[in-house]
């Protein structure tokens, strides 16, 4: 009974009204922005390893670590298998489609937190609920996205994590899952018991160890099947125009599938990556929200595409016909699709140890990506919750989402992926609406950075002056540090 309700409620959030709606956005952003993802692609990388952290704010790399952590995931590695398994090859083209279209709007989103943040208790906070109230005026419909958001964060998406962990852990060392629960939530509470400091400096060492180890595996990988290169991309791009026979017939599920699993790895109009982009100490919002846009590139482009190279060039995959159940490809007998169909892929080169190699990858990326979701819970809750009760609603806080990611541990990965898809579809459509709405601030933003990086300045961004009203740690200019008397560390 209530794994159906759980598909049903899954079934409208993520109708095709959606899928046209992420893609429409994301094609508006980047005509208006003038293609920014393409025109800013080198300003981007130099603004990654420019900025320093403040006594209030985290570093622009630590806030690309933090949004890192939580997009890179399971869902680059199962989520990524899943939409091969029911979409076909042709479902990674589609990840990269939304994947392009959906850097204007991370850089949208990121910046309007970073022109609406605030900070509270000597640490910036921003994020969605806080742009929506101050941007819009609709301190209700900020207050329904800060529940949601919460809900999703603290109850719904960290069982995906869990389970994932829980499910590849099981393969490769047969711990029983209870066990491996367990010491998921002990670690777990050693991270976000200490802050939002000790989640930045953890999630800095974490994120690059993690995906440059994968990455090297999967070139390894493409390299001894270097030969089977033109086949591969042939088959992606003639699977996602319908073009190879052998997927035809389910074309709709291949762009379906595509964009999900795309929007769901790279996160892009979710609202997700706002939260961590509002915490970096920057001189100029938009210096963040390029940062922020870039950071999607690394996700997809690099992590999930690498996971599709791995399965695909190895053929380790099954592909069936979700509406009919017919299997229209089998190269696995008997394997089911997530973990498994890149631990067979790993196997091929590293025969015995893909599952282990595998597990490992699982825990770190699922992992780093609930102590992300825990942060963005916490700062939806510094926003519904202040004064005395903030810091006992805070524990509550941890002490629910441990309690989720245990309970996703044990149970079954449909109903935790179909749980995960509920939290974000609920977060995708409040976001995108938000952030249409709110598209002149950001606009005016990019282009007052423009303006001054022709001048040869380093840009510095003032509200006031722009006419941008209830910005108000923006205005007046950029402020200096209450602390030592001198101008934080701009980028």
């Amino acid at each position: 009974m209530f794994e159906k309700l759980v598909t049903s409620i899954t079934g409208y959030l993520w109708s095709p009204p959606l899928i046209v709606f992420i893609v429409a956005v994301g094609l508006y952003f980047s005509v208006r922005t003038g293609f920014l993802q393409i025109r800013h692609f080198k300003e981007m990388i130099r603004l990654i390893s420019s900025g320093k952290s403040s006594n209030e704010g985290v570093s622009s790399f630590q806030a690309l670590a933090m949004s890192l952590s939580g997009r890179i995931g399971v869902g680059n590695i199962a989520g990524t298998a899943t939409g091969i398994a029911f979409g076909g090859p042709g479902s990674v083209f589609w990840m990269w489609v939304i994947t392009f279209i959906g850097a204007a709007s991370a850089f949208v989103e990121s910046t309007l937190a970073q022109i609406y943040k605030e900070k509270q208790d000597g640490e910036y906070r921003g994020g969605p609920a806080f742009y929506i109230e101050k941007g819009l005026g609709w301190k209700w419909f900020a207050v329904i996205f800060a529940i949601a958001t919460l809900l999703a964060m603290a109850v719904l998406m960290p069982g995906i994590q869990a389970n994932s962990i829980a499910e590849g852990v099981s393969n490769a060392f047969g711990i029983d899952r209870t066990v491996t629960g367990l010491v998921v939530v002990f670690l777990m509470g050693l991270i976000i018991f200490g802050g939002v400091k000790r989640i930045a400096r953890v999630a800095e060492f974490v994120v690059p160890f993690m995906a440059g180890g994968y990455l090297l595996i999967a070139l390894a990988i493409i390299a001894v099947n270097f030969d089977r290169i033109p086949e591969v991309f042939s088959l992606i791009f003639k699977s996602a125009f319908g073009a190879e026979e052998m997927f035809g017939g389910i074309l709709g599920s291949t762009i379906m599938w595509g964009v999900k699993r795309g929007l769901y790895a790279n996160e892009a109009g979710q609202g997700t990556g706002a939260h961590p982009a509002a915490a970096a100490e920057v001189s100029h919002p938009a210096k963040q929200g390029l940062v922020q846009a870039f950071s999607i590139y690394l996700d997809v482009f690099l992590v999930v595409t690498s996971t599709a190279f791995m399965i695909l060039f190895t053929n380790s995959y099954n592909t069936i016909n979700e509406k009919t159940g017919k299997i229209l490809v089998e190269h696995l007998k008997g394997v089911e699709s997530g973990p498994a169909y890149t631990q067979a892929a790993v196997d091929t080169i590293l025969p015995g140890l893909g599952s282990g190699f595998i597990a490992i990858a699982l825990f770190f990326f699922a992992f780093t990506t609930i102590f992300a979701y825990y942060y963005i819970a916490e700062t939806n809750l510094a926003y519904l919750v202040k004064g005395k009760n903030r810091k006992l609603s805070m524990t509550v806080l941890k002490i629910v989402l441990l309690g989720a990611t245990f309970y996703g541990s044990v149970k079954t990965a449909e109903t935790a992926w179909a749980m995960g898809d509920i939290g974000l579809g609920i977060m995708v459509w409040l976001n995108l609406l938000a952030i249409l709405l709110l598209f002149k601030p950001a606009h005016i933003a990019l282009k007052d950075y423009e303006a001054q990086l022709k001048q040869g300045l380093d840009p510095e961004f003032n509200s006031t002056k722009l006419g941008i009203k209830n910005a108000d740690f923006w205005a007046d200019g950029y402020k200096k540090s209450e602390k030592d008397g001198k101008k934080r560390v701009a980028n």
